[in-house]
């Protein structure tokens, strides 16, 4: 049997407005559910290709600590593009929203363009070598 794909994902935010207004800004869409489920209050976003994005708020969340890839769970939240020169569009997109992001890095096994939410949380916008 096959594993399946990446289906969505969902981080914690500290104030689901400012983070909301970065998402629609970076997504270039609007969330479509916006929802308070007792439990949690969350924005998701469809991106191309049918997967989710979501973020989330907390009742009774611990926001004394800021994030960091450096503790236990979430490292980043990697975007897939086609290449190389996909992430130099995005590099220019980034500019023109005011999003500050790391140079294009190289490896053998791929491109990465880093760059961070409101929360701090890691973002990258991710092409295979080649």
């Amino acid at each position: 049997m096959a594993f399946p794909g990446l289906g969505h994902v969902a981080v914690t935010v500290t104030d689901l407005a400012r983070s909301t207004e970065f998402y629609d800004k970076l997504f270039g869409a609007k969330a479509v559910l916006d929802e308070d489920a007792d439990v949690f209050h969350h924005a998701v976003w469809m991106l191309d290709g049918g997967q989710l994005f979501g973020i989330h708020t907390h009742p009774k969340a611990d926001n004394s600590v800021p994030f960091s890839e450096l503790r236990p769970g979430l490292d980043h939240v990697g975007f897939a593009v086609a290449n190389r020169a996909a992430l130099e569009e995005w590099a220019k997109k980034l500019d023109d929203l005011g999003i500050a992001y790391s140079p294009i890095k190289d490896a053998p096994y791929g491109s990465g363009l880093s760059f961070r939410d409101p929360d701090n949380i890691a973002l990258e916008f991710f092409a295979p070598p080649g």
